[in-house]
């Protein structure tokens, strides 16, 4: 039988993998995150099919995310158990801008919110489901979101960008490498006159500031202290101003965020070295230092210098 999210028993093997690792290896890892980017491999995964394993559900993927988070909720129990106390999870997070202040615009963008905020953050800050996405959930659902809410000791956030959406345009939409299909309920637009990266993604710092205090706002006291878990570029090149000019902006749109009140207790770039990404490979390059792949040699770029003087001048 194959096991993958889309089969309820593959949170438990999860939670008993968890306890292993936690068991070898609890005496020297002391923070621990559940799981990374669930929406992802929801979205892109299985819903699009854009990342592995390549499925093309649509709405017939949301089981995966019932169970990878009912897996999150035991996983947490795990590590309890195992005497671990400082566990979060990492999950993406964006705003949602409407193309238009019309009905239709405004609505999409709601629906889009739900879809890569709401639905994974309701259920572990709240106990619940957005409304109408319960239903839509495999099993037991009041009983899981018991297991799903389990506290956790931090909440962390990847940001790299806002999205704005529109209502549907009735035809396949080609956006940041993916093809969104016309049948979906709302489209995603170009956000217009910021830089982009070379992976073509909006820069936008502002939005950082504007996610931390709307999930204050939406959350209340429910939501723990937040660390940004990712946040990152893709630039080529060892002389990269544009990185720098990035996590510049970034890091004063974090500060604005604390100014606000928001408690955040962490930020780490992505990534220290340039890395494999899930679909693209070896194409992109989020590193501050650089890696030639032939030889594996590391060079330690620009922005590598700026960031170690930036916290240098936090002393």
């Amino acid at each position: 039988m194959t096991r993958d999210w889309l089969q309820r028993d593959t949170a438990s093997h999860f939670a008993e993998y968890v306890s292993v690792v936690a068991e070898r290896l609890g005496d020297r890892v002391k923070k621990w995150i559940t799981l990374n980017e669930p929406a992802e491999h929801t979205l892109l995964g299985h819903a699009l099919g854009a990342h592995a394993p390549g499925k093309t559900l649509l709405f017939d993927a949301l089981p995966v995310a019932h169970h990878q988070l009912l897996a999150h909720g035991l996983a947490v129990r795990a590590l309890r158990a195992a005497g671990a106390t400082d566990i979060g999870i990492a999950n993406s997070h964006g705003p949602t801008w409407p193309a238009s202040q019309e009905p239709e615009d405004v609505e999409a963008a709601n629906f889009y919110d739900l879809l890569l905020n709401r639905l994974f953050a309701d259920p572990l800050l709240l106990g619940e489901y957005p409304s109408g996405l319960g239903e839509l959930m495999p099993g037991d659902v009041e009983s899981d979101l018991k297991v799903i809410a389990e506290p956790i000791d931090w909440y962390g956030v990847n940001y790299y960008a806002p999205t704005r959406v529109g209502a549907p345009q009735g035809a396949e939409i080609e956006f940041g490498g993916l093809t969104l299909p016309a049948e979906l309920p709302f489209s995603v637009r170009e956000i217009e006159n910021v830089p982009v990266t070379d992976f073509g993604w909006p820069v936008v710092p502002e939005g950082l500031t504007e996610l931390l205090t709307t999930f204050r706002d939406r959350y209340g006291d429910r939501l723990p202290p937040v660390v940004i878990t990712e946040n990152g570029c893709s630039y080529d090149g060892i002389d990269d101003q544009d990185r720098i000019a990035y996590l510049d902006g970034h890091v004063r749109a974090l500060h604005g965020a604390l100014e606000a009140g928001v408690d955040v207790r962490g930020y780490f770039v992505w990534s220290l070295l340039d890395n494999f990404e899930w679909a693209e490979g070896y194409e992109r390059r989020f590193g501050l230092v650089h890696v030639d792949y032939e030889t594996q040699e590391r060079t330690p770029k620009a922005s590598y210098g700026w960031f170690q003087g930036m916290l240098r001048a936090q002393r």
